[in-house]
């Protein structure tokens, strides 16, 4: 990676950048009758059913989202059929179906903007235990699998990681990617940062699912692109490659990779016509890593932090013990909260509780040691028991919560959040911020394709911590440079990478 991709990249951020003016001067309006499937549908390869009795372990949410990818024993560890259909379903699988005037609404597993659901998942396997070897593709709207490549191909992503010791060791990897178009009909260029919120949000739910399982998993990004889209027969001008997260356990490394031979495989068309946004392909490819080598060099510790002492009044964690529900109970009820009762409050140990568990390292190859983090956070406190309502930066490493400065600030926040009513409503939002320059001096373009998704990551946490809790949580677009400017000075120079609110549901507003 060189500085020229970092500029690229910087420039596609600032250019996609909200502000009302520029929202103003570039209305978009929604072509309903052009509205893309949510979903890639291979028309002649035979489908794999996935088992449909999915066992729930019963292990508690607020301990697979907070689990170690290291704190899962010794020995080999290989899924089977029905391990694996439970992983996909919990990450990515249809929880809910609802009925519309327009057709049917297929509602998935991890929350994702504007329901549109553009980000696919595929595996590359050793022969397991009820499945072959082979690279196949995950397809929700049937659950079931659909064999691309015959044989093991995990060797190809070996090379494409130049040499990942997480790869090596998993007997399955599992690939995601975006269609960039399913969710730019919507959110036009912007869409390009949606691949790694969506993504993110869908790898919290893959990597609480499968630390459940005891598979070990952890994201890697570091893999040159262009070969791993070439396995999964991704069309560059439309799709791209997000991370790998290897799972499992076994002693012998896959095969040496063989070159795949191109893949023709014909898909039902998302719509009438598509458009195509330029800017998005520009930041993949700058952001894009050319061979393996190149992703050996990119992965392994981020910037150092400069993280300014504590001048406000301090609010240390006091995090709840309780485990609440088990993980699968808690993502099929889980729902993006659509209105907050501004009249209830958490407590400080409900926040506490959700900000622990959910902020304490993404398992993955741009955060070494574990537990480093790209991100700050910080908050708008509104109601929350003991705490007074203000802005707020929290100190990860100490645990505690600093005041930067007291009021009411629920006009401002609903202002911060696209002027909508649901950050104001809620009890409490939380920002994760990236201190862009020193993320991209480090890592290049691809930095911030990482503090992006460890962002969505976050958030789809918070998500589920939440709901683990109780209460509920959303994810919302932003005012990007008045988000800054409001944590300011301390944020000056960071990047938002993601905003959740959290709070009490409105049960008479949603009609429940």
């Amino acid at each position: 990676m060189n500085e020229r991709s970092a500029d690229a990249v910087l420039a596609y951020h600032e250019r996609t950048a909200h502000s009302e003016s520029r929202l103003r001067s570039s209305p978009h309006f929604l072509d309903w009758d052009n509205q893309p499937l949510p979903f890639k549908v291979y028309r002649d390869l035979e489908p794999i059913p996935l088992p449909l009795e999915l066992a729930d372990p019963g292990v508690p949410a607020l301990d697979a989202i907070a689990a170690s990818p290291h704190a899962t024993g010794s020995g080999e560890r290989v899924p089977d059929l029905a391990t694996l259909a439970r992983v996909l379903f919990l990450a990515a699988g249809v929880v809910k179906r609802v009925r519309r005037p327009g057709g049917e609404m297929f509602f998935r597993a991890y929350p994702n903007t504007g329901a549109l659901y553009h980000v696919d998942l595929y595996l590359a396997t050793a022969d397991l235990p009820g499945l072959r070897a082979g690279v196949y593709h995950f397809g929700p709207h049937d659950f079931a699998l659909r064999r691309l490549r015959e044989g093991d191909w995990r060797g190809a992503l070996l090379d494409a990681t130049g040499g990942s010791p997480d790869v090596a060791r998993a007997p399955v990897v599992v690939a995601s990617a975006s269609t960039w178009w399913r969710n730019a009909w919507k959110y036009r260029a912007r869409a390009w940062r949606h691949v790694f919120w969506d993504g993110g949000t869908l790898h919290a739910n893959l990597l609480a699912a499968a630390a459940s399982a005891a598979l070990a998993p952890r994201v890697v990004l570091g893999f040159a692109d262009a070969p791993v889209e070439r396995l999964l027969g991704l069309d560059p001008a439309r799709e791209g490659a997000i991370a790998l997260v290897p799972l499992g356990v076994v002693a012998r490394p896959p095969p040496p990779p063989a070159e795949p031979p191109p893949l023709a495989l014909a898909t039902q068309p998302l719509s009438f016509s598509e458009v195509d946004y330029p800017e998005i392909r520009e930041a993949q490819a700058a952001s894009a890593l050319a061979d393996g080598a190149q992703a050996a060099a990119w992965r392994g510790a981020p910037p150092a932090r400069d993280e300014p002492a504590a001048e406000g009044a301090l609010a240390p964690l006091r995090p709840d013990a309780a485990s609440g529900d088990s993980l699968d109970r808690v993502i099929r009820r889980r729902g993006s909260t659509r209105a907050f009762d501004r009249g209830a409050s958490l407590s400080f140990e409900e926040l506490s509780t959700v900000l622990d568990r959910s902020t304490r390292g993404v398992p993955a190859d741009f955060l070494e040691p574990p537990g480093t983090t790209l991100l700050d956070f910080y908050l708008v406190v509104h109601a929350v028991e003991g705490l007074a309502p203000g802005a707020y930066v929290y100190h990860r490493d100490e645990r505690f919560l600093e005041l930067l400065r007291e009021g009411d600030f629920r006009t401002r926040a609903g202002r911060l959040g696209l002027g909508q009513q649901l950050p104001a409503d809620a009890a409490v939002n939380v920002y994760s911020l990236a201190p862009l320059s020193r993320v991209l001096e480090r890592f290049g373009g691809r930095g911030y394709r990482a503090a992006q998704l460890e962002g969505g990551i976050t958030g789809g946490r918070l998500y589920l911590a939440a709901y683990a809790l109780g209460f509920g949580a959303t994810g919302l677009t932003f005012f990007d440079d008045e988000v800054t400017e409001f944590f300011s000075p301390r944020a000056a120079g960071s990047g938002v990478m993601f905003l959740t609110a959290l709070g009490r549901p409105d049960r008479a507003a949603l009609g429940l």
